[in-house]
């Protein structure tokens, strides 16, 4: 009987051994999955700020623009008007044709200059849009790289 005692007292030690192991484990499992709760939720809140600021970045370009868009258009529309006039009070067909072609040229010009101009607008607007996300997804890379 001796025997079944001791046997009993080693069970009694085991079961308690190993309550205590499961009890750690589940604290720690615990801690880290509220750990990773905060992380996942500071990290979800920085998103959201950059999305509001990415679209507020794509606003103010899309409105500066569209500005500059409109500023070209009125002066456009006016140098036509100018131009009409002109060749429309020429003296002669020759002066009405020379005053086609400077104002053709000139118009062309304008209309290249402007458009490069707006191509590099859309694309600073793009990367000043762009910015902040590209900063969530490098974060977002570092928190899935991070065990």
């Amino acid at each position: 009987m001796a025997k079944t005692t001791k046997s009993t007292t080693n069970g009694a030690e085991n079961f308690e051994h190993a309550l205590h192991t499961s009890a750690e484990a589940v604290k720690d499992g615990f801690e880290k999955a509220a750990k990773g709760y905060g992380q996942l939720v500071t990290f979800n809140k920085d998103t959201a700020e950059a999305v509001l600021k990415s679209a507020n970045a794509a606003g103010k370009g899309i409105e500066t623009f569209n500005s500059e868009v409109l500023a070209y258009a009125r002066k456009s529309v006016e140098n036509s008007v100018s131009a009409t006039k002109a060749i429309m009070s020429a003296k002669s067909v020759d002066e009405a044709i020379q005053l086609q072609t400077e104002f053709g040229k000139t118009a062309f010009e304008t209309y290249v200059d402007e458009l490069a101009k707006f191509g590099d607008m859309a694309l600073a607007f793009a990367r000043e849009s762009a910015e902040p996300l590209q900063a969530r997804f490098s974060a977002f890379a570092h928190l899935v790289r991070t065990p």
